[in-house]
């Protein structure tokens, strides 16, 4: 009998995990301009990171409490992790999702969110194509393709494109760095984290993992900076700038769910079209730092889109022309025996 693996894999349609994948990078857009405004409030991008890993952590709590199927995971993911099908690494997501909103607030309120997130389309793409390559997501190795690597190109074009345009305002290159690394880490993120919810049976386990090693990791950083420099003088009154660990929460379990679906590079580039499309919108509609949004910074955006399409659209296609063949080769087997 010929079985449709994808369809086995899949519960949703590709179509619309893709649809659900842009959702999440439009809400990392919108995290990042909360994350980017409260650490411009307090002067301090990590406390700010705290703040938001913290608050998420809170709420997974609350709704580890009221669902059994979420607390049921834990017992799974320590006897994974004992008969070593995951490697003990594979739970520190949260490392790679610290360092990520922390530079949401070193770097988004200085350069803006459309930039930062070109920025962050050229680090996922790269390590997009890597993580599939080596195989490190749940969904096993995936094949480096012409398309995959015209997409790379195209992000990499894209990132150099916008950067020129920010030149002219004096900003500081090395602030592109930290959303450059921090999109190869969320690469990771994603496909380590969906490794622990398929263990686990819930992406809510997975992201529980996420939340508590990153709210560790930057309470220890906060700590020592405030042994430093001191604690931030008052926090800002306005209930949106806490958002983000809420939004944080929704986005993370997404894509612990659907990186098997869709691989770490669909992941990455699908998100990374609702993030710019989200980021423009808001430099757009509420820029920061008086800067109005550049042309170079819109096309360059433009650019990084079409990067998601040549990689995206054209790599699932080819992926179900393959599992079609094979469909085809093994029902003309059962017609010959």
């Amino acid at each position: 009998m010929s079985t449709h693996h994808h369809a086995e894999r899949a519960r949703l349609p590709l179509w619309l995990a893709v649809v659900f994948a842009l959702a999440c990078g439009a809400l990392t857009a919108v995290q990042s301009r909360i994350n980017g405004q409260l650490a411009g409030a307090i002067d301090d991008a990590f406390t700010a990171a705290a703040i938001s890993f913290g608050s998420g952590l809170v709420i997974l709590l609350v709704s580890l409490a009221l669902w059994r199927p979420g607390r049921a995971g834990f017992p799974r993911v320590r006897a994974a992790l004992r008969e070593r099908r995951l490697a003990w690494w594979m739970v520190l997501g949260g490392l790679s999702g610290a360092w990520f909103v922390t530079t949401q607030g070193l770097s988004a309120g200085v350069i803006g969110v459309a930039l930062f997130t070109v920025a962050i389309v050229a680090g996922q793409t790269i390590g997009g194509i890597v993580f599939d390559l080596v195989g490190l997501g749940p969904g096993g190795r995936r094949p480096l393709t012409v398309t995959r690597v015209i997409g790379a190109v195209l992000a990499l074009a894209a990132i150099g494109w916008a950067v020129s345009a920010q030149l002219a305002h004096e900003v500081p290159l090395w602030l592109m760095l930290f959303p450059f690394l921090a999109g190869i880490a969320v690469g990771w993120q994603q496909a380590v984290n969906g490794r622990v919810k398929i263990e686990a049976g819930s992406a809510l386990t997975a992201t529980v993992f996420n939340f508590a090693v990153g709210t560790a990791a930057l309470v220890v950083v906060v700590l020592v900076r405030a042994a430093i420099v001191g604690w931030p003088e008052s926090l800002p009154g306005e209930p949106w700038l806490y958002a983000g660990g809420a939004i944080g929460c929704i986005f993370i379990a997404g894509q612990a769910a659907l990186v098997r679906m869709v691989g770490v590079l669909l992941l990455a580039l699908c998100g990374v079209a609702g993030q710019l499309a989200a980021a423009l919108t808001l430099d757009l509609v509420l820029p920061t730092g008086g800067r109005p949004v550049d042309v170079a910074t819109v096309g360059g955006t433009a650019l990084a889109l079409v990067a998601v399409v040549v990689a995206s659209i054209r790599w699932s296609r080819r992926k179900h022309a393959a599992v079609a063949q094979a469909g085809e080769v093994e029902a003309g087997v059962s017609r010959a025996s």
